[in-house]
């Protein structure tokens, strides 16, 4: 995973700057294709989204209410995608 190309969007009251238009709750992130991590306690820990990953296979529950902020690899823009428009 090319880390050096990922966002890390700070959690604010629940939510995350996703676009410059929009910002999203971050629970919403546990189930996006483009986050990657969540920082809690100060380190980062992969995002359940990537248990569908065939690289990752990530299968560890994370408690986003308590996440800092958001590793994200939304390089182009798109914003949230469920990853149950993938996998379905």
């Amino acid at each position: 995973m090319d880390e050096s190309r990922n966002r890390v969007l700070e959690v604010s009251r629940g939510k995350v700057h996703c676009l410059p238009e929009k910002d999203e709750p971050v629970e919403h992130c546990r189930l996006c294709i483009h986050a990657r991590e969540f920082k809690i306690g100060g380190r980062f820990v992969k995002s359940p989204s990537l248990a569908y990953c065939v690289a990752c296979r990530i299968t560890e529950d994370v408690d986003v209410g308590k996440a800092e902020a958001v590793r994200c690899a939304d390089v182009r823009g798109d914003g949230f995608h469920n990853i149950a428009s993938i996998i379905s």
